[in-house]
C-alpha cells in the first residue's frame, strides 16, 4: 500500500509539490512563545521530509516559480532603487552596502575556516541573513562550475540544507535582537519617534498633522442654513478658515439652485453650506453659521475613497505640508504607505516616487487630486502579462551572460538578471504608470506562491541528502549561521551610528531593511508605537534585495 502510493507520487510528482505547499504554509502559522515559522521555512521543512521518498520534480516548475517570485520583488522595489540614489538617500545607500559587505566577507572566511562547500556556504547566507532569492542565484553560478553532474546536484541540495538549518535563527535571533538592542543602549524608542514626528510636524505639538488631512472614520457632512451675520458676504475661503481645524464646504445651495462652489464664492445669507469635516469642528457650527437642516439636494455628494500613486515629478520630494496647500482642497489622507509599509503622517514627511496616498472626499475632488499627483490604484484584477513576461524572458537572457574576470565566467544569474529586469520595468511603470499593471493581489501570489513552489522543488530534491548533511555539518552550519546572522547588524549599527550619524530608530529601521528582516521592523515598530522605522527600511530593503541576491553567484566562485 505504502509502496504503491509512492510510486504514485514519484509518477505524479505535482502531487507531493501541492502537499509540500499544503503542510508548508500551516506549519508556518504554528507559533512558539510567539514565533512563527514562516510559510518559507514551514514548506522547505516540509518539502525536505516528503523528499526523503526520492522524488524527481521537473526543474520547470521550480524555474518558473523563482522567475515570478524574483521578478515581483525587483518590481516592487524599482522605484526605490533608483529614488534612493538622490541625495536624501544616500546614506540609507552606504548602510545597505556596508551591511551586505560584511554579509558577504563572514561568509567566505566561516566557510573556508570550517571548510564548507560553495553549496553549503551559499545557503548559510541565504538563511542567516533571510533573504531567499540567493538560492536561486547560487543554483544558477552552481549549473556554470566546471565539475561534474553529480557534484552540482550534491551543491545544489546543500545550498536549500544550510538555508534550512540557518534561516530559523535568522528571522527569530534578529528579532530578539532588536528587542535588546535598545534597552542595551539605552535608547527609548517612543521617545525617538516622537523626535522625529515633532521634527516632521513642524511643532512641539505631537497631534499636529497637516491641515490637510484628517482620518476619513472620523468626517462628516452636515449642511447647515447661513444666518449668522458674521458669515454674510464672506468667500468660501474666508468661511473655510474661521473654523480652527479643517473643513471644506463641498455643496453651496442659492436661490438659483445648488453649486460646486469655487473657492472665491461669496456665501450670502439663507444660503445652504454642505460641509465636510472632523466631527469636532462641528459642536460649535450652529453658533457661527445658522441651524442644522436636512437638505438631501446638497448632502447628495458622491463620495470616493482611492489609493493614489505619486508618480508627477512635480510632486516628488514635497511635503505632505506642501502638498496640503497646493493640491489637495476637500481631500482627507486615511494614510501613506511605502512599499506596503505605512509611514508617518507629518507636515514634512517627504513624498517619494510610487508612495500611495490613501484619500476620502468627494469624488471630484478626489479625481483633481488624482490628476494633480500621479495615478489612481483602482481596484483591479488585471495583470499585464506582457510585462511580467518579457521581464522575465530579457531578465533570463541577461542573466545568461557571463563576463570573464581573472579566468572566473562573473554572471548575475539567471535570478539575479530576472531581479534586475524586475527593478528596471517597475521603475519604468513609476514614470508611466499607464503600463505594467500588476495589482497587490497578483504581486502576492507571484512573489509568496512563486517563492514557496520553488523551496518546495528545492526542498524535495535536496531531501534524500538532507540527513546526511544534517549529520556531518548540522551544528556547525547553526552556530556559523548565528554569527553570521549578528555580525553584519552589529558592525552596522556601529557604522551607521558613528560614521554616519543617524537618528537611532531610523538606523535600526534602516537595518531590518538592510538586512531583509520585515520581522523585525514590525517589532521596532510596536516598541516604538509608531511607524517611524519604516522610514528608515524601504531604501536599504531595495537595495539589500539586490546586492544579497547578487551575492549568490558571488559567493559560489569565492568558495
Amino acid at each position: 500500500m505504502v509502496q504503491n502510493m509512492i510510486e504514485t507520487f514519484r509518477a505524479y510528482p505535482q502531487i507531493v509539490v501541492f502537499l509540500a505547499l499544503a503542510i508548508g504554509y500551516q506549519i508556518g502559522k504554528i507559533k512558539i512563545f510567539g514565533f512563527s515559522f514562516g510559510a518559507t521555512a514551514g514548506v522547505l521543512i516540509a518539502a525536505i521530509v516528503l523528499g526523503q521518498m526520492n522524488i524527481d520534480v521537473p526543474p520547470m516548475a521550480r524555474a518558473i516559480g523563482f522567475a515570478l517570485f524574483i521578478f515581483c520583488v525587483g518590481y516592487r522595489v524599482g522605484p526605490q532603487f533608483f529614488g534612493a540614489l538622490k541625495k536624501d538617500g544616500i546614506k540609507y545607500v552606504w548602510l545597505s552596502l556596508f551591511v551586505a559587505a560584511v554579509g558577504l566577507v563572514v561568509a567566505v572566511l566561516l566557510g573556508k575556516a570550517f571548510n564548507l562547500d560553495a553549496g553549503t556556504t551559499a545557503g548559510m547566507i541565504s538563511g542567516a541573513m533571510t533573504q531567499s532569492s540567493i538560492i536561486g542565484t547560487a543554483d544558477g553560478a552552481i549549473k556554470h562550475l566546471a565539475i561534474s553532474g553529480a557534484q552540482k546536484t550534491l551543491l545544489e541540495s546543500n545550498v536549500a540544507i544550510a538555508y534550512a538549518i540557518t534561516y530559523l535563527f535568522g528571522v527569530a535571533g534578529l528579532i530578539v535582537f532588536f528587542k535588546l538592542v535598545p534597552r542595551l543602549l539605552g535608547w527609548d524608542l517612543k521617545e525617538e519617534a516622537r523626535k522625529v514626528e515633532r521634527e516632521m510636524s513642524g511643532s512641539d505639538n505631537e497631534e499636529l498633522s497637516p491641515e490637510l488631512f484628517s482620518w476619513y472614520k472620523r468626517l462628516n457632512l452636515r449642511a447647515y442654513k447661513v444666518a449668522k451675520g458674521e458669515i454674510f458676504g464672506k468667500t468660501v475661503k474666508e468661511f473655510e478658515g474661521l473654523f480652527e481645524g479643517r473643513i471644506v464646504v463641498d455643496k453651496l445651495k442659492k436661490a438659483d439652485g445648488v453649486m460646486d462652489p469655487a473657492q472665491d464664492t461669496r456665501i450670502e445669507t439663507g444660503d445652504i453650506v454642505a460641509i465636510v469635516g472632523n466631527r469636532q469642528e462641528f459642536l460649535k457650527a450652529n453658533e457661527m453659521i445658522g441651524p442644522e437642516v436636512d437638505d438631501k439636494d446638497v448632502e447628495d455628494i458622491l463620495g470616493e475613497i482611492l489609493g493614489i500613486c505619486v508618480t508627477k515629478k512635480e510632486v516628488v520630494g514635497k511635503t505632505l505640508g506642501q502638498i496640503s496647500g497646493e493640491h489637495g482642497h476637500g481631500c482627507f489622507l486615511r494614510k501613506i504607505t511605502r512599499q506596503g509599509h505605512e509611514i508617518p503622517l507629518a507636515r514634512d514627511t517627504v513624498v517619494h516616487k510610487c508612495d500611495i496616498l490613501h484619500v476620502a472626499g468627494a469624488e471630484k475632488d478626489v479625481e483633481r487630486f488624482v490628476a494633480d499627483l500621479g495615478y489612481p490604484e483602482r481596484q483591479t484584477v488585471a495583470t499585464d502579462m506582457v510585462i511580467v513576461g518579457v521581464g522575465c524572458v530579457l531578465g533570463t537572457l541577461l542573466g545568461l551572460a557571463a563576463v570573464p574576470i581573472a579566468g572566473i565566467p562573473l554572471t548575475l544569474g539567471i535570478g539575479g538578471g530576472v531581479l534586475l529586469s524586475g527593478i528596471v520595468f517597475g521603475w519604468l511603470r513609476s514614470l508611466h504608470p499607464t503600463f505594467g499593471q500588476i495589482p497587490t493581489g497578483a504581486q502576492w501570489v507571484f512573489t509568496n506562491f512563486g517563492l514557496n513552489l520553488f523551496i518546495a522543488c528545492v526542498g524535495l530534491t535536496a531531501g534524500p541528502k538532507a540527513v546526511d548533511a544534517l549529520r556531518s555539518t548540522g551544528l556547525i552550519l547553526f552556530f556559523a549561521g548565528v554569527v553570521l546572522t549578528l555580525t553584519p547588524h552589529i558592525l552596522g549599527l556601529i557604522f551607521g551610528r558613528f560614521v554616519l550619524k543617524m537618528n537611532p530608530l531610523l538606523l535600526l529601521g534602516a537595518l531590518t531593511g538592510a538586512g531583509t528582516a520585515t520581522p523585525s521592523l514590525n517589532v521596532l515598530k510596536e516598541a516604538s508605537d509608531s511607524s517611524v522605522p519604516a522610514l528608515g527600511y524601504t531604501v536599504p530593503y531595495a537595495f539589500g534585495n539586490f546586492i544579497l541576491t547578487v551575492w549568490g553567484a558571488i559567493i559560489v566562485h569565492l568558495v
